[in-house]
């Protein structure tokens, strides 16, 4: 590191010009970036996923896209049969049609089905399949027209609320959308200022944001790259916007500190740069490469769209370890000093953490329980996730959308009707196939347009009694698609509720060989850079159960409903999405990973200096628990931001990882990984004779009894 250092500032005006160049174009390509990524979840297999696959490509809607659901309640005395209702409902789903070429609707105007109908006549709803091509670029889009070409039309004095799965996600039905990735990164930008100003109380505050302004738009430059030659997921812009922004700050508050702090020990502003290098950089560089490793580990799933992560979760950490480990020593070499201003003369650890490990230091073992208590509650809670999808009534509490939710369950119609199945028929009469999937318990209805036939196939649409996210749907699902099987022809069942359940499959099915491989990378590369084999496994187990916990803080605010209604007055979702705990653990596991490198490299370097396990853990969490805590609260303010959004699995999402964020730090880091250091003694440093020569390190202490108690700090 010193060689590479000093290279490097023998070498300013080169290194400055070559990430200024970089960070230019990447602005200037921001928006073809994020432009060339795609918005679907593509997932092979699986019946529902290429059922809804062949609807789309022989139809031009539906499948897995949810449906526009237009519902009109019919004032007092009116009904359905009553003298020119039924023409004037199908003028209204005409304009609807006229307003989107391409659509497929269907009614009880067009139809006269009595499945579009309530029991008492006065309820109607219709369902709209906007055309593919415009339902996965933006599904809002689609709302938006068809509450337009409903605006003004009126039977008897009624109107029509249009509502959908869309509709209720957009938050009030009115085609808000929620805060943009910039949006939020701009809003996290400000309050990481904010704390960087707290914790530095100079204008050193700005250096970790300047190292994020270069290193986010390098790495979506990078990702816009692979972008043209392979498929990447939309949820990659996040990974890289957010995540980008925090191991920025980490990467570079660690470095800027250890700078401070070798000055502030007499060392000229160049030479303590060098030795901020050698020290904070090298942490920097293992931290990296493990959360780079462990993201990659994605792309052993055999789906596109995890691979896609993998991948961008590679470009995010060594793109910004490369800014920190380069241009971040010519800043502090030129400006550093100046920026330092007020300097603090004599920074000395953290008097308030220091005390914190003292009591650590002397019961390990309360310590240890707590914190073991702590996440046993909540791994027991998130023992019970149920994945899926959110109840609808959760998505959205106002507007428009909402009240069409409301006249279908106040109806006795239900919210099934947002997600029906879409059934494939090939080889037999569809009103046969409707026929047969309506006498099966839990399907409210059936319904086969003629218009949706041509070429030999057709598609029937069959209404659940269930909320297509609850468990009951999915036992309809497997009844469904039991009856179809057995029907002459070949009727194939697709839809949301059948995709969501591949969907889920394929993600879950792969879970824990991604697990175990991500935990094996992992331990053996930390086991190289600890020198220690406990201190690496600990490392990788404490992070699994540290992001467990923070499903288990979903599954309580938001599954069971402790939170959601009196934060945001939402009721309990019942189920969370099923991409939301694999986006967290994605997102945790990275940003944990820095936490236990910083914490653990900085013990490490104090006990090769003192060789008292507690002397250590007093030093390093005296020194590096000010900065682990201060980029967590960066990190937790920045995803409290997101549960601002008007969509429910963005608030979910930000509650997982605002928590997560918090817990790590706080419960994990400060009070067990330090309890557990103290009571493992000497044992934390051992490597095995075999591991020493595979990594080339110089044998380690040979595991003893614990230490003597008057080693004790304090």
């Amino acid at each position: 590191m010193a060689t590479l250092t000093r290279w490097i500032l023998s070498h300013k005006l080169v290194v400055v010009a070559f990430w200024l160049i970089l960070t230019v174009v990447g602005l200037a390509s921001a928006k073809s970036a994020t432009a060339a990524l795609s918005k679907q979840f593509t997932v092979p297999g699986g019946e529902g996923i290429t059922t809804s696959a062949a609807i789309v490509r022989h139809f031009g809607s539906g499948g897995t896209q949810a449906a526009i659901v237009p519902v009109i309640t019919l004032p007092r005395g009116v009904t359905v049969a009553s003298p020119g209702i039924k023409a004037q409902i199908a003028a209204a789903f005409d304009r609807v049609a006229a307003a989107m070429p391409g659509s497929r609707v269907a009614s009880y105007g067009s139809t006269g089905d009595r499945g579009f109908v309530s029991r008492d006549g006065r309820t109607t709803f219709g369902l709209v399949y906007a055309p593919a091509s415009l339902s996965m670029a933006d599904p809002t889009v689609s709302v938006a027209r068809v509450q337009a070409a409903l605006r003004g039309v009126s039977i008897d004095g009624a109107r029509f609320n249009v509502t959908g799965l869309d509709a209720l996600s957009a938050g009030t039905g009115n085609n808000s959308g929620g805060n943009s990735v910039m949006g939020m990164t701009m809003i996290a930008g400000l309050t990481a200022l904010i704390v960087l100003l707290f914790v530095f109380g100079s204008g050193l505050a700005i250096l970790p944001l300047l190292m994020a302004l270069v290193a986010i738009p390098t790495t979506f430059l990078a990702m816009w790259g692979l972008a043209s030659a392979t498929y990447v997921s939309f949820i990659v812009e996040f990974l890289v916007a957010l995540i980008g922004l925090g191991v920025s700050i980490d990467y570079s508050l660690l470095v800027v500190m250890r700078w401070r702090e070798e000055r502030n020990n007499g060392l000229p502003n160049q030479v303590a740069v060098i030795r901020a290098m050698e020290t904070a950089g090298r942490s920097v560089i293992y931290s990296g490469c493990t959360v780079a490793i462990g993201l990659f580990a994605l792309i052993v799933l055999p789906l596109p769209f995890l691979r896609s992560m993998g991948y961008g979760g590679v470009l995010i950490p060594l793109v910004t370890v490369t800014v920190v480990l380069t241009l971040l020593p010519v800043v502090l070499a030129t400006v550093g000093p100046f920026l330092d201003w007020p300097r603090h003369k004599n920074p000395r650890p953290s008097r308030v953490w220091t005390a914190w490990a003292r009591g650590v230091v002397r019961f390990p073992w309360v310590g240890a329980a707590a914190g073991l208590v702590i996440l046993g509650v909540l791994l027991s809670a998130g023992s019970t996730i149920s994945l899926g999808t959110s109840r609808v009534d959760s998505l959205s509490k106002t507007g428009p959308a909402h009240a069409g939710l409301v006249a279908l369950e106040r109806s006795g119609i239900g919210s099934g009707v947002l997600m029906p199945f879409e059934l494939l028929v090939q080889g037999t009469s569809p009103s046969s196939v409707a026929a047969h999937i309506a006498a099966v318990p839990g399907v409210r209805g059936t319904i086969a347009p003629i218009s949706w036939q041509r070429s030999g196939l057709a598609v029937v649409d069959a209404f659940p009694t269930a909320d297509g996210s609850s468990s009951q749907a999915g036992d309809i699902l497997a009844r469904v698609r039991t009856t179809a099987h057995s029907l002459p022809g070949r009727v194939r069942v697709g839809g949301g509720i059948a995709g969501n359940a591949d969907f889920t499959n394929a993600i879950y099915g792969n879970f824990p060989l991604m697990l175990g491989l991500i935990v094996l990378l992992t331990f053996l590369f930390l086991s190289r850079a600890f020198r220690s084999v406990v201190l690496a496994l600990k490392a990788v187990l404490l992070n699994v159960l540290s992001v467990a916990s923070a499903w288990g803080i979903m599954v309580l605010v938001w599954q069971d409903g402790f939170g959601s209604r009196a934060l945001w007055g939402i009721p309990g979702t019942g189920e969370i999405d099923s991409w939301i705990p694999l986006i967290v653990f994605c997102f945790l596991y990275g940003l944990s990973m820095d936490y236990e490198v910083f914490l653990l490299s900085r013990v490490r370097e104090a006990y090769d200096d003192t060789g008292s396990t507690q002397d250590a853990v007093v030093v390093g969490i005296g020194r590096i628990g000010r900065l682990i805590t201060g980029a967590a609260l960066i990190l937790f303010l920045a995803f409290v931001s997101m549960t601002s959004a008007p969509q429910t699995m963005i608030k979910v999402m930000g509650t997982g990882l605002a928590a997560g964020i918090l817990l790590d730090a706080t419960v994990v880091r400060m009070l067990l990984v330090p309890s557990l250091v103290v009571l493992f003694g000497r044992w934390n440093w051992w490597l095995p004779s075999g591991l020493s020569r595979l990594f080339r390190l110089a044998p380690q202490v040979s595991p003893r009894p614990a230490e003597p108690a008057e080693e004790l700090v304090g």
